[in-house]
């Protein structure tokens, strides 16, 4: 839920503010103000998204091999000192 807080202090939440109730955005302030955040941002560009992709992916390959090694050695341990098959 938006709320307009243009030229006022916003109140912490659950302390009443000495107003009866806040005043919602309309939805076409709501899109005006994420459209003006969003011009804020700085994006990536490619080269930096295709580094980064590369980075997240080899880390995400490690842990998931990781995991399975550590799995795997638990899972063996186990049998061998409970006597699976």
């Amino acid at each position: 839920m938006a709320i307009d807080t243009r030229g006022e202090t916003a109140g912490k939440p659950g302390k009443p503010t000495g107003e009866k109730k806040a005043r919602r955005t309309s939805p076409a302030l709501f899109y005006r103000q994420v459209v003006a955040e969003l011009r804020k941002v700085i994006w990536p560009r490619r080269t930096e998204l295709i580094s980064y992709t590369v980075v997240v992916l080899v880390f995400v390959v490690i842990m998931v091999a990781l995991v399975f090694g550590i799995d795997t050695v638990l899972g063996k341990a186990v049998l061998w000192v409970f006597g699976g098959s």
